[in-house]
């Protein structure tokens, strides 16, 4: 008999995991271990050499670790995942398996501004470019591509505007050229979009946020769509030629569709060290359990807030693709049918210290740098999470002195619109 295709709210509590072996415990224990024991010196050198699979000590894997990586790869449609210590960590450890010195990425300019510091900054100090482009502008994708070109990469869902990625279109571009796509899905979370299905070579989720959802755990994730091919591709030496410190592996021959995620786990995971801590794990797989629930109320929030700002006589605009006014709602109704996700911007009118004001003055909104969290929460980008930008790099992104980023939570939304009308009257 075939077997049925499982649904979303099964998989996001089952994928992955069963009752434990030893304990027959039903909730996932938490391996607090560094290390496992070797049932022989045989079973230790198979190990070492990838020709069995198991535990050897926690920088590389662990079974907590082991069921989330398995359970968002299932969400997303992966052939297998890899758990970080934090969402940067997921995207360097991306960039520098695919990347060397003097290799380029082509990235969408709207994005988080502490990944702006980290590819523009950062990753030039060890000789990889990146080249920002407009992500709506598709020739400017085309035109950014020359022979060093190892990835694009964009935001689902854009950091702090909430622009929609026409992932399809950019995908078809970067496919043309040999080159794979790195989608950052942590708006959006597998609920509300899978980019593999729509092209996607590789997802990053920022598990910190919407995954985990309440704020208490750091994490990162990458999910490998075993579909780009690695293999005779003249781009990518390093998946085509021995690996010394793996017995002369050639990861895109001998790894098959897992070829990228294996390289970053025993390559990259191994050598940088930045792992995920097991209780961290624990506590993204609570969040992840309710996903869907989540998800639906934090799209049904922020529609009705969104639309509230929108007909205010103190907003001078709103950028949130669920709206009808937005330049992505087609975009949106395209790649979100269920909800465009909890975080969006909008603009006060007056100046920044009427911004300054506002914020000061919110009750139930917390200001903190984070978004994703079951509690509504507030931020200015421009003197915060995209501080470091230039002028020009802030005008690219669309970010003005008044723009005001909301995450948009859990409690009831009229109580929200309320701590929101108080909060401008007194910013007058």
């Amino acid at each position: 008999m075939q077997e049925k295709k499982l649904g979303f709210d099964t998989l996001m509590i089952h994928a992955g995991q069963k009752p434990d072996s030893d304990t027959m415990s039903r909730t996932l224990p938490i391996y607090q271990t560094t290390a496992y024991a070797f049932k022989s010196v045989e079973h230790a050198q198979n190990l070492f050499a990838l020709k069995e699979e198991g535990n050897i000590y926690t920088r590389l894997q662990n079974p907590t670790n082991d069921v989330l990586e398995k359970r968002i790869a299932e969400l997303d449609g992966g052939v297998g995942g890899l758990a970080t210590a934090s969402g940067h960590a997921a995207m360097f450890m991306t960039f520098v398996n695919l990347c060397n010195t003097g290799d380029e990425i082509v990235s969408s300019i709207c994005i988080y501004g502490g990944a702006i510091n980290m590819m523009g900054l950062s990753l030039r100090k060890l000789g990889i470019n990146v080249n920002f482009v407009d992500p709506d502008d598709l020739n400017a994708w085309e035109a950014a591509v020359t022979d060093k070109t190892k990835a694009f990469f964009v935001e689902a869902v854009g950091n702090p505007n909430a622009n929609v990625a026409d992932i399809e279109k950019i995908a078809e571009i970067a496919h043309r050229h040999g080159i794979p796509l790195i989608v950052d899905s942590t708006f959006t979370t597998p609920y509300l979009v899978r980019p593999i299905e729509w092209g996607a070579d590789i997802v990053i989720h920022s598990a910190t946020k919407f995954l985990g959802g309440h704020g208490t755990s750091m994490e990162g994730l990458v999910i490998d769509s075993g579909k780009f091919e690695w293999l005779g591709n003249p781009r990518f030496p390093d998946f085509n030629i021995p690996d010394e410190g793996y017995h002369g592996m050639v990861y895109g021959r001998d790894c098959g569709k897992a070829a990228f995620i294996t390289k970053l786990r025993v390559h990259v995971l191994r050598d940088y060290g930045s792992a995920a801590s097991p209780f961290n794990t624990f506590m993204i797989l609570q969040g992840v359990e309710t996903l869907s629930l989540r998800m639906k109320k934090h799209c049904e929030n922020a529609v009705k807030i969104a639309q509230y700002l929108s007909d205010s006589p103190f907003v001078d605009f709103v950028n949130y693709p669920a709206l009808k006014s937005s330049k992505y709602y087609e975009l949106a109704q395209k790649y979100l049918p269920l909800g465009c996700g909890g975080v969006f911007t909008f603009g006060l009118k007056g100046n920044r210290e009427t911004g300054a004001k506002f914020i000061e003055a919110l009750k139930i909104f917390s200001h903190v740098a984070n978004v994703g969290d079951v509690r509504s929460l507030v931020i200015h980008p421009a003197s915060t999470t995209h501080s470091q930008l230039t002028d020009s790099q802030l005008f690219a992104s669309g970010i003005t002195p008044t723009t005001i980023r909301l995450s948009i939570g859990l409690e009831d939304a009229d109580d929200l619109i309320f701590d929101l009308e108080q909060a401008m009257k007194a910013a007058q």
